[in-house]
């Protein structure tokens, strides 16, 4: 009779879902989604910032005296000074500004930019 292979045909999808197939699955999860994304959030916007903020701690670290920095507020100067967190920056002749370790934005080794001496 007809009717038996009717409701056969509408239950193998059921039977196959019940059976761990199609997207019953791991990969059709809400959960797998979250952690995918999550993975490639950090993958993508996380860790490089993370490195960048290594390579700059690292980068106030090798401040010297004498090196050309210019201070994230975008002065550009030569360091004549330095202490723990404090450095001691010449702006100008005869003009020197104390400014935070952290302030330092990039630096140059050796003279500033303009220095003919």
């Amino acid at each position: 009779m007809n009717t038996q292979a009717e409701i056969e045909v509408p239950s193998a999808p059921l039977r196959a879902q019940a059976d761990g197939g199609g997207f019953g699955g791991i990969l059709g999860s809400p959960i797998f989604f979250l952690v995918a994304m999550l993975l490639l959030m950090w993958a993508l916007l996380i860790r490089p910032q993370q490195r960048k903020d290594k390579e700059h701690k690292a980068m106030l670290a090798q401040v010297e005296k004498g090196d050309a920095v210019i201070t994230t507020g975008g002065l550009h100067g030569r360091v004549t000074g330095l202490a723990d967190d404090v450095l001691t920056v010449e702006i100008a002749p005869n003009v020197r500004v104390k400014l935070s370790r952290a302030a330092i934005a990039t630096r140059t080794p050796g003279k500033a930019e303009g220095d003919k001496s």
